[in-house]
C-alpha cells in the first residue's frame, strides 16, 4: 500500500486561524493513524505579503497543539526554481505555451466581450500562434487547458464534483518576471513531496480543478482530494472576530489546554458516533475522511469549554503543572516562584476538577498564590460582619487543637455551627472571605488542608484582629 502523506500549508501573512488549526490537525490525525508523514509547508511565495513573525505564530501554535511534522518547515519560496523548471518542461511538452498580452490587451478583450454578451474568460491568441511571429518581449507561461470536456474531481468528503473546462481559463503558470504562480507552485511542491491526499478547506474546491488539469498536462498522478467545510460563528455566518476569538493563540491565552483544543477541533465537523470527550489514541485509530460532514461546522463554546475542562480533570498533576506554568507565560502573567509552585502543585486535587480553563484554575488558585495579610475583595468582605467575626475568633483556638484532617476539621466547624444555631453555609462565606478574600475558591476544608494549619490559623487571626 502507498506511504500516506498528508501537508499543512499556510500562508504566513497573519496569526494562525482556528479553521487552519482544524484543517492542520485533520492532516495529522489522517497521516499519524495511518503510519504516515505529515509535512508542514510555508506557502510564502506572496512576498509583499509573508511576514517572519506570522510564520513564527504558526510553528508555535502548531507546537502548543501537540502536532509535529517530519522534516524541516520548507519554504515554497526556496523552491522558485524548481517551479520555473517545471513551466519550461511544459513548454517542451506542448502542455503550455508563451502568451505575449499586455495587461491593457487582456482588459480589451473583457470589454469587448462584456458589450457583446460573451463569456469574460481570457482567450489567449498566442495559444496556437506560430513561435516565429513572437515579438521580442516578456512573456507569462500559460497552461494549455482542454477548451470542451469536463474536469471531474472525485473529493473524498465532498463526492464528484464536475466542471465544464469551458469555464477555467489557460491560467499563467509563471509569470513575465520568471517568478511562479500559487497554483503551479502547490502542484508542483506536493509531487515533489509524494504527498498522496490533500486535505483543506473547501474554499479550495475551484482550485483542485486547476491544479488536476495541470497534473494531467504534466503526466502526474492526482492526489486524493478533501475539501473540508469551513468553520461558520454560533450563528451560521461565516467565523469572523466578532464572534470572539478566532486565532488559535487567543485560545492558548484564554487557558484552553492543548487536549481539550484538540479534542474540540476534530469533533468539529467529524464525529464517530455519539464519542464527544476522547483521547488523542481513539481519534487517531478513528479519525477518517468519509465521516466529515459536508456542512459548515459551528463553533460552539460552551462545548469546547466542557471538553476542555473534562480534560484538565483528566490530566495528572505532573503533566498539568507545566501547562499551567506555560499558559501563565502566554498570557502575560508573572512567572510562579518556587513557594507558589509548590502550594499550587498541593492544591491541584481541589483545583482541577471545576476549572474549564487555567484561567478559571489560576483565579481558584488564589488563595495559595497569594500571601498575607489577605485583602478581602467588595464582594466578599461584606461575608465578615462583627457576628462572624466572632464567631471565627471563637473558632480559631479549637482548630488550634486538631489533628488537621478532613474529618476533624469538618468536625469542629459543624460544632460551631451547631453552638450557634446556624447552618454550615453560613459560616463557609466568612471562612472564604478569611482564607482566600475570594468567594469563588475551593471548599474551605480543601483550604485548610492545603494550607496547613500555622498558616490557616494566621489568616483567621488576621481576619479577626
Amino acid at each position: 500500500m502507498p506511504e500516506i502523506v498528508t501537508r499543512f500549508a499556510p500562508s504566513p501573512t497573519g496569526y494562525l486561524h482556528i479553521g487552519g488549526a482544524r484543517t492542520a490537525l485533520f492532516n495529522w490525525l489522517f497521516a499519524r493513524g495511518r503510519g504516515g508523514k505529515f509535512l508542514l509547508r510555508i506557502e510564502d511565495t506572496d512576498r509583499a505579503r509573508s511576514k517572519p513573525e506570522a510564520t513564527a505564530a504558526i510553528l508555535r501554535g502548531l507546537k502548543w497543539l501537540g502536532l509535529d511534522w517530519d522534516g524541516d518547515a520548507a519554504s515554497q519560496f526556496a523552491r522558485r526554481d524548481r517551479h520555473a523548471e517545471v513551466a519550461h518542461e511544459m513548454l517542451a511538452r506542448g502542455s503550455a505555451y508563451k502568451c505575449y498580452c499586455t495587461q491593457d490587451e487582456i482588459e480589451a478583450f473583457r470589454e469587448s466581450a462584456r458589450a457583446e454578451g460573451r463569456s469574460t474568460l481570457f482567450q489567449s491568441p498566442w495559444r496556437d500562434a506560430d513561435p516565429a511571429t513572437a515579438p521580442d518581449r516578456p512573456f507569462v507561461i500559460r497552461l494549455k487547458a482542454p477548451r470542451d470536456g469536463k474536469t471531474v474531481i472525485r473529493d473524498a468528503v465532498q463526492g464528484t464534483v464536475t466542471f465544464g473546462n469551458e469555464q477555467l481559463d489557460d491560467m499563467v503558470c509563471l509569470r513575465s518576471d520568471g517568478t511562479p504562480t500559487y497554483m503551479l507552485a502547490v502542484v508542483v511542491d506536493d509531487h515533489d513531496t509524494g504527498v498522496s491526499h490533500v486535505i483543506r478547506g473547501d474554499d479550495h474546491l475551484n482550485n483542485a480543478a486547476r491544479q488536476t488539469q495541470l497534473c494531467h498536462a504534466l503526466g502526474w498522478q492526482v492526489p486524493v482530494w478533501a475539501h473540508i467545510p469551513l468553520i461558520h460563528g454560533p450563528d451560521g455566518k461565516k467565523l469572523s472576530k466578532r464572534h470572539g476569538a478566532v486565532g488559535l493563540e487567543e485560545y492558548r491565552a484564554m487557558g484552553y489546554p492543548a487536549a481539550g483544543m484538540r479534542n474540540y477541533l476534530a469533533r468539529l465537523g467529524w464525529a464517530h458516533g455519539d464519542d464527544e470527550f476522547f483521547s488523542d489514541a481513539d481519534a487517531l485509530r478513528w479519525f477518517d475522511l468519509p465521516e466529515i460532514g459536508r456542512a459548515p461546522a459551528r463553533l460552539d463554546f460552551k462545548k469546547l469549554e466542557n471538553l476542555s475542562g473534562r480534560h484538565i480533570a483528566a490530566t495528572s498533576d505532573a503533566d498539568l503543572m507545566p501547562q499551567i506554568v506555560a499558559y501563565l507565560d502566554a498570557a502575560g502573567h508573572p512567572p510562579l516562584s518556587q513557594a507558589q509552585h509548590a502550594g499550587l502543585s498541593s492544591a491541584l486535587f481541589c483545583l482541577k476538577d471545576r476549572a474549564k480553563t487555567f484561567s478559571e484554575l489560576i483565579e481558584k488558585a488564589h488563595f495559595i498564590l497569594t500571601s498575607r495579610p489577605i485583602v478581602p475583595d467588595a464582594k466578599s468582605a461584606r461575608a465578615l460582619d462583627e457576628v462572624s467575626r466572632s464567631i471565627l475568633k471563637e473558632l480559631t483556638p479549637q482548630l488550634q487543637n486538631d489533628s488537621w484532617g478532613r474529618d476533624m476539621l469538618e468536625a469542629t466547624v459543624t460544632g460551631i455551627c451547631a453552638a450557634h444555631g446556624i447552618g454550615l453555609g453560613k459560616i463557609a462565606g466568612p471562612l472564604r472571605a478569611a482564607l482566600a478574600g475570594r468567594t469563588v475558591s475551593p471548599s474551605v476544608f480543601d483550604m485548610m488542608l492545603v494550607l496547613g494549619r500555622e498558616e490557616t490559623l494566621a489568616r483567621l487571626r488576621d481576619a479577626t484582629a
